[in-house]
């Protein structure tokens, strides 16, 4: 057998230098550190001319270390060997002119700047594995991901079976199914309006990372259309707008729950998270001026039954209408609309960050 030369690529770090010598079933394998900092590779493999010896020398720019770590695999062989000095070299060998057989590893190829931010980025991961072990673990981790699983679970089997059930009958009764959406869906809606209360606990207790106003907001305006203006007004039960709201909450929760409910698992469906934050983006809008319609419908019924009135001293008249505090609560929901849509676009521009992270 005749002694060839292998073709080899290299690339660096500033801690490292890769070496990537193309022999497939190399055997025999004899790669040494010699003085000068000289580096000698020889072994037996099928290289670009067939089954053959082959061996290469190379002198280092710099000291390196001379402990080697390679390995033998049946395409290539891999050589790690660590600098001195942990600095950038300006180029491999000490002979300034590249030796024929030398060439740049193109997979693993940074120029200097890239090195250091990924050098960057190790330190950052480093340093933050050594604060979370240092940060006392919960004992109660797995109980509080399951409780939150089952409570979006359910949240989820509620909210479907509203909005599967008003689809059928929108389908089958036409415009009719409009006039008595409340007695047919208002069980399902009391449980799951009711279950919502926990969203507002949740944040309180530290269970979940979401603000506590927003929840607030959002629940409180739901219960007050909910329970007080189509529970309490029987004249406001079999108006269409009932339809309208109920099928617009139902909409955006069926998509809401379940991105929750897998986050708990730590899955994370592509589809599924950009139609929970972009769908909201026209729903949630026309959900509260759907609230809005419910409440413009419902003022002259306070004003001729005097329900909830207030009594008010003779001098200033008998009562104050409920009309008026549902009129100013109006405009307290639209300004709601504006903190909790600002508050939703900042979820959504921090989560779509931080995909682009991950995938980058």
């Amino acid at each position: 057998m005749q002694i060839l030369t292998p073709r080899v690529y290299w690339a660096q770090r500033h801690g490292e230098i890769y070496l990537r010598v193309e022999l497939s079933d190399a055997k025999n394998l004899d790669i040494s550190l010699q003085e000068n900092n000289i580096l000698q590779f020889r072994a037996q493999g099928h290289g670009a001319k067939g089954d053959n010896d082959y061996e290469f020398s190379l002198a280092f720019l710099e000291p390196v270390r001379p402990e080697i770590d390679h390995k033998s695999t049946q395409r290539q062989v891999d050589i790690k060997i660590k600098k001195q000095e942990e600095r950038w070299w300006d180029r491999l060998t000490l002979q300034e002119k590249k030796p024929l057989f030398l060439g740049p590893d193109f997979d693993r190829w940074l120029d200097e700047s890239d090195a250091e931010m990924e050098l960057q980025t190790k330190e950052e991961m480093i340093n933050k594995i050594s604060v979370e072990s240092r940060i006392r673990k919960d004992p109660y981790v797995g109980l509080k991901r399951g409780y939150l699983f089952v409570y979006n679970l359910v949240q989820f089997l509620g909210f479907s079976w509203i909005f599967v059930n008003m689809t059928v009958r929108l389908f089958i009764l036409g415009q009719d199914s409009f006039y008595d959406t409340f007695h047919t869906m208002a069980d399902m809606m009391y449980f799951c309006q009711m279950m919502a209360v926990f969203e507002v606990i949740n944040p309180l207790l530290g269970l979940v990372k979401t603000g506590f106003v927003p929840a607030m907001i959002q629940v409180s305006g739901r219960n007050v259309i909910l329970f007080v203006i189509f529970g309490i007004l029987e004249e406001m039960q079999n108006k269409p707008v009932v339809f309208f709201v109920f099928y617009l909450w139902s909409t955006i929760e069926i998509f809401r729950y379940p991105f929750y409910m897998l986050a708990c698992i730590g899955t994370d469906w592509e589809l599924l998270t950009w139609l929970r934050y972009s769908l909201w983006i026209p729903l949630y809008p026309l959900g509260v001026i759907a609230e809005a319609v419910a409440l413009v419908q419902s003022l002259p019924i306070f004003d001729e039954t005097r329900l909830f009135s207030l009594p008010l001293p003779a001098v200033l008249g008998h009562s104050l209408s409920f009309s008026y505090i549902l009129q100013l609560y109006l405009v307290i929901m639209f300004l709601g609309l504006f903190f909790n849509f600002r508050h939703l676009s900042k979820q959504r521009r921090r989560r779509y960050r931080s995909r682009k992270r991950k995938i980058h």
